[in-house]
């Protein structure tokens, strides 16, 4: 099996069988997301202590990309400072966004199975809606995020 097959078979998991789906109990942050092209909606829920993402988990339907990203990304963030999360995203955004002559950013670890989208323009966005979606409830707003 080579690397893209691994990578698909890691997208797919994660699409058929997403972790963190569900609002946990002790969240006080949300926010909603829509990919109006593809038609995913997300909403992403985080319960913040101490400045530190102490649960993250999401809702939500779409394409088997946003469902992959959204469940990686739950299980990258936990445990993590908001500034640490911020950090990530930037790091995926520029994965996602940039020719970096790499696969994977620094620090992106499982995160790097979704590099591969960054050859389909369009799907970026779909890899980028939870992460969006996520940096708006770190900052406590209450629009939806919109990819358009």
């Amino acid at each position: 099996m080579d690397v893209r097959e691994l990578y698909q078979e890691v997208i797919l998991d994660h699409s058929r069988r997403p972790r963190n789906f569900g609002r946990p109990p002790g969240c006080n942050r949300e926010a909603n997301g829509h990919n109006p092209l593809c038609g995913d909606r997300i909403s992403v829920y985080v319960e913040i202590a101490d400045g530190v993402v102490k649960d993250v988990a999401f809702e939500g339907a779409g394409c088997a990309i946003s469902m992959a990203s959204a469940s990686l990304m739950t299980e990258q963030m936990k445990g993590m400072s908001e500034h640490e999360a911020e950090q990530l995203f930037d790091r995926f955004r520029r994965l996602m966004t940039e020719e970096t002559g790499e696969t994977a950013e620094p620090g992106l670890d499982r995160m790097a199975v979704l590099g591969g989208v960054r050859e389909f323009p369009v799907r970026v966005k779909c890899a980028t809606l939870a992460w969006h979606t996520l940096m708006a409830a770190l900052a406590n707003t209450h629009d939806e995020v919109k990819t358009e």
